[in-house]
């Protein structure tokens, strides 16, 4: 068996697989388009069938592993994405890719979920650290291999599946050698009612923090559906690798911002993601403008900076507002707006790209996250004391 730092290894490796094989698509997105002659709203059902797939996964089946076990729910969630693959690897149609998006978001809801609570289990001191950039780590590296493979790689529409089929099934198999690494509990059917619930205390820093987690979700969900079509459109750049980078950049900030301000007060946090937010997003609307991708990439930078440092801060500031009961609730309810900010805006961006075009559109689109971060700004500021009548 696996000792714990190693199994603390494995689970964090698996857990920047899976964040790796959802973003796989995303340059894949400009080529499904061409090849099958899909709309830019077919794009963004593709990709947010995901984002609601993986919450119904949050909101009951991902919590089952503090009650069977964590082993048999990595292993539920290591088959889920093998299938979401294999689907990928013979998609001929968006019916197709929608049905690997949901087997896709349902595995990796149970994912996120078991595996960030085994690097918990084994390693508590450094466990957190590890979870908040999992995810970033893993999205940066899907999007660059597979803009890297389609680019420059044969079977540009298979190879990136098939490799990270081969790593899924690696998986599997040392899973058979990984200790379990928590005890089963009663009440399992329990969890399968969907719950998510603000604590009192925790719900007027949730309101003031909603206008910027709207904004930097919201910023993701259009990175990760239409922004490789964007910079095709804008910079006549017809590349999946150059797409593909433009995401990666964005995810590698967030990660390098979380490591880097990890011991940054929450406040700070926060104060640093808002101008970071709204810097990178003046500068890539430039980028646009000027059909200059290096300067896209530039404010992609910022904005991926501002995305992690505003995510830190604002867990900093929610968690310690609840108490150990009220925990889990309050994340469901946190993803569970986290998430509909990332897909509902870019299915509206995918409805009105057809009728007025894609820079338009970003323009808009853009310009309202600009809106919610001057909110942000507004709402985060300390109330000021009354001031006494002078007599």
């Amino acid at each position: 068996m696996l000792s714990p730092r190693a199994t603390t290894a494995f689970a964090f490796l698996t857990a920047v697989s899976f964040s790796a094989s959802t973003s796989a698509p995303t340059p894949l997105y400009h080529v499904y388009q061409q090849a099958m002659a899909l709309s830019p709203l077919t794009i963004t059902l593709v990709f947010a069938s995901y984002a609601f797939a993986m919450l119904a996964s949050f909101l009951t089946i991902a919590r089952l592993s503090d009650f069977v076990g964590r082993k048999p729910m990595i292993l539920v969630s290591l088959l889920l994405n093998a299938a979401s693959l294999l689907i990928f690897i013979t998609a001929a149609s968006a019916g197709q890719l929608i049905l690997a998006r949901v087997v896709q978001g349902i595995g990796n809801g149970i994912a996120m979920t078991t595996l960030g609570a085994s690097i918990l289990d084994t390693d508590p001191r450094n466990g957190a650290l590890y979870n908040s950039v999992t995810a970033f780590l893993g999205l940066m590296v899907g999007s660059l291999l597979a803009g890297v493979l389609v680019a420059f790689a044969p079977l540009p529409t298979e190879l990136v599946y098939i490799v990270l089929l081969a790593a899924t099934l690696l998986e599997v198999a040392v899973l058979l050698v990984t200790p379990e690494t928590t005890t089963r509990h009663p009440g399992a059917l329990r969890v399968l009612i969907p719950h998510a619930a603000v604590p009192t205390a925790a719900r007027p820093a949730m309101l003031r923090l909603l206008p910027l987690n709207t904004a930097g979700w919201a910023l993701g969900g259009f990175y990760f559906s239409l922004m490789p079509t964007l910079v095709g459109v804008a910079t006549h750049i017809d590349s999946p690798f150059i797409g593909g980078a433009v995401v990666s950049a964005l995810m590698l900030t967030a990660a390098v911002a979380v490591l880097v301000l990890r011991h940054q007060a929450a406040e700070r946090l926060i104060n640093v993601g808002m101008s970071g937010l709204a810097l990178g997003i003046v500068l890539t609307l430039g980028g646009i403008a000027l059909r200059s991708a290096p300067v896209m990439i530039l404010g992609t930078i910022i904005v991926g900076g501002g995305f992690g440092s505003a995510f830190a801060g604002m867990l900093r500031t929610l968690l310690p507002l609840a108490g150990p009961g009220e925990r889990a609730g309050l994340l469901a309810a946190f993803f569970v707006a986290s998430y509909l900010a990332f897909a509902l805006p870019a299915i509206v961006a995918g409805l009105l790209a057809p009728v007025l075009g894609l820079v338009i559109t970003t323009y808009l689109y853009q310009g309202v996250l600009l809106g919610l971060v001057a909110a942000s700004f507004v709402a985060m500021r300390p109330a000021k004391a009354p001031r006494l009548l002078e007599i």
